[in-house]
């Protein structure tokens, strides 16, 4: 199997594996048109969900070349997000983004949500200061 597919074992595919990241969201990056959530997992295998609706863009067409650059982009980091379930979740205004500008936001996000992930003690200092 080449690098380049999306198989099953790297999808969040039932409602299950999207409450687990909802509910225990250990890290999260938010960049304006989209969110991404992270759940730390206990193997070594990360896992991408695209939650992308029709609010972000009522054509189909636009929904799909946003979820497909999306996992284009995951491929390419895979290894630096071993380990975490991930939830990509379109905001609005996200359909307005061209292809490269998209691309440098989301390069910029996966960077983002992998320093978080390894070094947690960070994110919970700051949501124990949030909550005082």
């Amino acid at each position: 199997m080449t690098d380049n597919c999306f198989p099953r074992h790297v999808r969040l595919l039932n409602t299950g594996d999207y409450q687990s990241v909802f509910n225990d969201t250990s890290c999260k990056v938010f960049a304006g048109e989209f969110l991404l959530l992270a759940h730390k997992r206990e193997d070594d295998q990360a896992r991408l969900g695209l939650i992308v609706s029709k609010k972000t863009d009522k054509r189909a067409v636009g929904r799909n070349r946003i979820k497909r650059l999306v996992r284009d982009s995951f491929r390419q980091h895979k290894t630096t997000l071993a380990g975490l379930d991930i939830v990509f979740l379109a905001r609005q205004g996200i359909k307005e983004l061209d292809n490269p500008d998209f691309h440098r936001r989301i390069d910029k996000a996966w960077d983002q949500l992998a320093k978080k992930a390894k070094n947690p003690s960070v994110n919970k200092k700051r949501t124990a200061s949030r909550q005082k």
